[in-house]
């Protein structure tokens, strides 16, 4: 196996704790039905890739997330319900 084939490691997190720069595939939901719902009609689904583009500052809302090409803002709340593997900087 060649160091291209390797696999790092992968974190599970909620999308609420990654920073700016980090992102990671999507690997669940931790909420309600119609929160859920309304993920998958932004285009939040499984096994998508997400990145955290900007954060507020001081830790507050909102997040700016891209996935499938797509920018959407975010409550800090609602991205704590949703658990991605992080991808570790290389």
């Amino acid at each position: 196996m060649t160091r291209q084939e390797k696999k790092p490691p992968a974190l599970e997190t909620t999308l609420s704790q990654l920073r700016a720069g980090e992102g990671g595939w999507i690997c669940g939901f931790e909420s309600p039905d119609p929160l859920t719902q309304r993920f998958m009609e932004l285009g939040l689904l499984l096994e998508e890739f997400v990145e955290v583009l900007h954060q507020a500052p001081f830790g507050g809302d909102p997040l700016a997330v891209r996935v499938r090409g797509s920018l959407l803002a975010l409550r800090r709340t609602e991205a704590s319900h949703i658990t991605v593997r992080k991808v570790p900087k290389l």
